[in-house]
């Protein structure tokens, strides 16, 4: 696990993605897989995340524009 986290870190670094970015993405990543998990039931997610089902969905918009990676479409 540790050895994938390192070559996407490494990865995004030259890529240029800044650090408040890589977060992001790795939470919306995350909170994605967890979303799955429950079969799209975003209020069973958010219970075993520990967080409110209207935070979930607020961090699950989509990105704006000018946050997404340079030179990227996603």
């Amino acid at each position: 696990m540790r050895k994938l986290l390192h070559d996407l870190v490494v990865e995004m670094v030259g890529k240029g993605i800044p650090l408040d970015m890589a977060k992001r993405e790795f939470e919306r990543a995350y909170l994605q897989a967890v979303l799955a998990e429950h079969d799209g039931n975003q209020s069973a997610a958010a219970r075993q995340l520990g967080i409110h089902r209207n935070t979930l969905s607020k961090k699950l918009e989509p990105a704006l524009p000018s946050l997404r990676y340079p030179g990227t479409a996603c």
